[in-house]
């Protein structure tokens, strides 16, 4: 008898193991209020996958907001983000990529080694960065979130819950809507290559279906947060431990299902409160450019290259003529209702030295990547000269691109008095700019605009 248990215990021992399936979670909720309609072990703590990459690319959205990177900031690729393994983008050591295309590829085709670039650039290692992400999530309320990366491969202590998910994909959503877009993409055009949404075949398939992000790691499961909406209703559904791509979507097409059998047809939209802005605490200003929004000022502190007298020299005359700019302003609309009806032929003007756009998910998807804004800026050795200008953005007329730069003067009177307002015409459209600036007057200009969520770029000479 002992020799046959020991026979069994030897079997037992020597015998395959099977894997072990991750836990099943669930969450689902009436996007409008924030009302749990169903939830299933919501409040357990897993492994997050790539769902991860919704804070990496919220920390990102927040970070261009309050000025501290811009969407065609150059982004030189690290050693450690390019060993990152799939999936992927297929970075390299040294390669210099726009930081929107990090966004892109990191939010449809879950890019590791991009979410990682995007964690350096922002924060200078992805241990800060990963610090940051939790930071943020607890004042979110994700109080069962902690992040140890910018990807979300498995890493001890790399853990969230479908609670959390679901309150982050709804702060996505209403926190960062103009980006929002960019998760229903089928595919997208990423720098160096067109890359496929990972969550193409629900939202090629489930009616009103728009996001948010897929994840799959071998301790996780397939993991999903999803969002769809019909009429006036918009559920969200999170499902961690999905056994196969295939049964985690049909599981989420239930529960989205079930959110709205259950939601109120109307229901008052109560947005939640944004987090608390506390960028790269600790970090100093050579990676947090800014400290936080502005509060009694919008003027951005003049970075030390910069001449502070060109600064104080154009304040010191705002007032003078903030009066004369404002009576100009029925004369400048009446020109620009006459520039309208301007024949192609006539209008003439110098092409900006990058692409102009008001959203990083507004340019098509067979866009080239820009020619970053230092090697436009560095070009040449001298600022004094009145040859600079910045760039408020692309339109589809010469009357809508008028009435922006009339916008913008009045707004920013300070830095932008005294300067010339041409619209630019191209193939591509009008091309609203502000010429007729120092090198030091442009930079300051556009920081200014930036700090007031005006997206702008700097022009050169030609």
């Amino acid at each position: 008898m002992g020799l046959f248990l020991i026979a069994m215990l030897c079997a037992l021992a020597f015998a395959p193991l099977k894997p072990m399936a991750a836990p099943y979670a669930a969450m689902v909720i009436d996007a409008r209020t924030g009302e749990v309609l169903h939830s299933r072990n919501a409040d357990t703590r897993l492994h997050p996958a790539s769902l991860t990459k919704m804070m990496t690319l919220y920390i990102a959205f927040e970070a261009v907001r309050n000025g501290e990177i811009t969407l065609d900031t150059p982004v030189r690729i690290t050693k450690k983000a390019a060993a990152e393994p799939p999936s992927k983008l297929g970075l390299r050591t040294g390669q210099t990529i726009a930081f929107r295309y990090l966004i892109r590829a990191s939010a449809v085709k879950s890019a590791n080694d991009a979410a990682t670039a995007i964690g350096i650039a922002i924060s200078g290692s992805e241990a800060a960065f990963a610090r940051r992400m939790t930071r943020t999530a607890k004042a979110m309320g994700m109080s069962r979130t902690t992040f140890k990366n910018a990807h979300g491969l498995t890493e001890s202590g790399h853990l969230s819950t479908a609670r959390d998910m679901t309150t982050l994909g709804r702060h996505l959503l209403y926190d960062y809507p103009q980006y929002y877009n960019l998760f229903s993409r089928q595919s997208t055009h990423a720098g160096v290559k067109t890359v496929p949404n990972t969550n193409r075949r629900l939202l090629a398939a489930y009616k009103g279906a728009d996001g948010i992000k897929t994840g799959y790691t071998r301790a996780a499961g397939f993991n999903l947060v999803a969002s769809a909406k019909r009429k006036n209703e918009r559920i969200i559904a999170t499902v961690f431990g999905g056994k196969s791509g295939a049964s985690r979507n049909a599981k989420v097409a239930e529960l989205l299902d079930l959110g709205f059998r259950r939601a109120p047809s109307r229901a008052p939209i109560r947005k939640p409160a944004r987090p608390a802005y506390a960028g790269n605490a600790g970090l100093g200003t050579q990676v947090a450019r800014l400290s936080g929004p502005p509060k009694t000022s919008l003027r951005p502190v003049v970075r030390p290259s910069a001449s502070t007298q060109v600064a104080n020299a154009v304040a010191a005359t705002a007032d003078q003529n903030r009066d004369r700019i404002t009576n100009g302003i029925a004369a400048a609309i009446a020109q620009a209702d006459i520039a309208s009806t301007t024949s192609p032929e006539q209008a003439t003007g110098t092409r900006p030295a990058q692409r102009p756009s008001d959203l990083v998910l507004a340019s098509t998807e067979t866009a080239k990547q820009p020619e970053p804004e230092q090697e436009v800026v560095t070009r040449l050795s001298s600022s004094g000269g009145h040859l600079w200008g910045v760039n408020v953005g692309r339109y589809t007329t010469r009357y809508e691109a008028e009435k922006v730069l009339l916008k913008t003067a009045l707004s920013e009177m300070t830095t932008l008095e005294g300067t010339l307002r041409k619209v630019n015409q191209s193939s591509r459209g009008f091309d609203a700019t502000f010429q007729g600036m120092t090198r030091e007057q442009a930079d300051l200009a556009c920081r200014r605009l930036q700090a007031r969520n005006v997206t702008c770029f700097m022009i050169g000479p030609s």
